[in-house]
């Protein structure tokens, strides 16, 4: 077997917006706190390549996957199933997932992200050496609560205490797996896997950042001169940090305490992981679509004029938060209904991949998923170990449990619009059976 590293900066010039938490705040950014980066692993055996890459970014449309792997493929030969790109999540980078309103994209920073991308990938190849796996779980905790059924944003005080713990842990991640690549007695590369949103920050930040995740990672490879380091998000749907919508000086401040944290779970992997064996390479790649809610074109059209009716009310403000949601759900509707006018489908598909190491199985979606859907679908798998990745290919929004779907809301019916699409009817058994069907057939 043998195994390369290599990374690439993918930091976008200072005065970008930054997205998240909110629609339309224009939070531009005034710093770089810590640079992002593309970083990607590349592993060989047999006549078998892959390689996956994990980007500090808040997700990546399909179209720049395709980019990246035609990249990659011209210089490599490389097939598309053998490329996976996933990334962090980070709410303080700039808009790269196709979000309305998230902040605005910034068109010459996309242009050249998928070629930035592929660098950290061919880098990777060009890298490829002898090498051994090394694995270990230790446990991860006081990071992540469950903001669907358990509490949300908890006072600062309390969330900074040495033995804070969430309320139901058993809804979260409540350890992290971190894989390491040895040569002989260095360390090439490492990446942990973690579920949770990277959101310690907030809407009054605006330096340019990897969150926890990314911080941790720079500084653990820091630790190790020569490593790249790559954080895989799990699920972390809904997930958030223990610290999140805190003022600045508060939230920069728990940047570096929960980052700290998790630096130490990834520390303890590090030495605790011991060598595994990959007997084979195998990756498996789908275009799957997932049911939608059957909403008529009368339905959009009388969605669109509440919309229109708010955003044209004799008192409207752009500073009203309603106004703004509203100018989100304007666009979305609007583009749904011209599709469904001409006749186009509204289902679009998306991918879901499948990459084996050995007794990894790699399972990456588009979607941020939430912790039950992962469970089951851990629980159903063939693998030793399972890892079910969000955001992964494509950024298509929420894939909510069966709970919150029922009860609706901003994961199963605002987010869809904002991603421009329309709600899943039944996502949770959906994905979980094709995630199943998907990972039996990397046996």
């Amino acid at each position: 077997m043998r195994i390369g590293f290599g990374r690439n900066d993918i930091t976008p010039r200072v005065g970008v917006e930054l997205c998240g938490f909110g629609p339309f705040i224009t939070r531009r950014s005034n710093s770089v706190r810590d640079k992002l980066w593309a970083r990607a692993m590349a592993v060989e055996h047999g006549e078998k390549k892959v390689v996956i890459a994990s980007l500090d970014l808040v997700g990546i449309e399909r179209r720049f996957t395709h980019r990246v792997r035609s990249l990659v493929g011209d210089s490599t030969g490389l097939p598309a199933d053998a490329i996976m790109i996933h990334c962090t999540h980070t709410h303080s980078g700039p808009n790269t997932g196709g979000y309305i309103g998230w902040g605005a994209p910034d068109e010459p920073y996309l242009e050249l992200l998928p070629q930035r991308i592929a660098a950290a990938c061919i880098r990777a190849i060009e890298n490829l050496q002898d090498a051994d796996l090394c694995h270990a779980e230790v446990p991860c905790e006081g990071i992540g609560q469950n903001r669907e059924y358990d509490r949300d944003a908890i006072p600062l005080e309390e969330a900074l205490g040495d033995n804070w713990r969430p309320n139901k842990p058993e809804l979260t991640d409540t350890t992290c797996h971190v894989i390491k690549a040895m040569s002989g007695e260095k360390v090439l590369g490492f990446f942990s896997y973690f579920g949770c949103h990277p959101v310690v920050c907030c809407s009054a930040t605006h330096a340019i950042h990897g969150d926890y995740c990314g911080v941790a990672t720079n500084l653990i490879e820091r630790e190790h001169p020569g490593s790249v380091g790559m954080f895989v998000q799990g699920a972390q749907g809904d997930v958030n940090t223990c610290v999140v919508h805190k003022p600045e000086q508060e939230s920069m401040l728990a940047l570096d305490v929960i980052a700290g944290r998790y630096a130490n779970s990834v520390r303890e992997g590090l030495r605790a992981a011991r060598q595994i064996e990959v007997s084979s390479v195998q990756c498996v790649l789908e275009d799957v679509s997932f049911t939608r809610k059957p909403f008529t074109l009368e339905k959009l059209q009388t969605m669109l004029a509440e919309n229109e009716a708010i955003l044209h009310a004799p008192d409207a403000s752009d500073e009203d938060g309603k106004v703004r949601m509203a100018m989100v759900n304007t666009v979305a509707l609007r583009r749904l209904i011209r599709m469904k006018e001409a006749g186009e489908c509204v289902e679009p598909p998306t991918e879901l991949h499948g990459i084996r190491l050995g007794p990894f199985a790699f399972l990456g979606c588009g979607f941020e998923v939430f912790q039950s859907i992962k469970n089951e679908i851990c629980t159903g798998a063939e693998s030793r170990v399972p890892l079910v990745m969000g955001l992964t290919n494509d950024s298509v929004g929420y894939a909510p449990d069966r709970t919150a779907a029922e009860r609706g809301g901003y994961a199963a019916d605002t987010v869809p619009l904002i991603v421009g699409a329309l709600p899943h009817a039944d996502i949770h058994t959906e994905l979980v059976n094709s995630f199943l069907k998907l990972e039996g057939k990397l046996h």
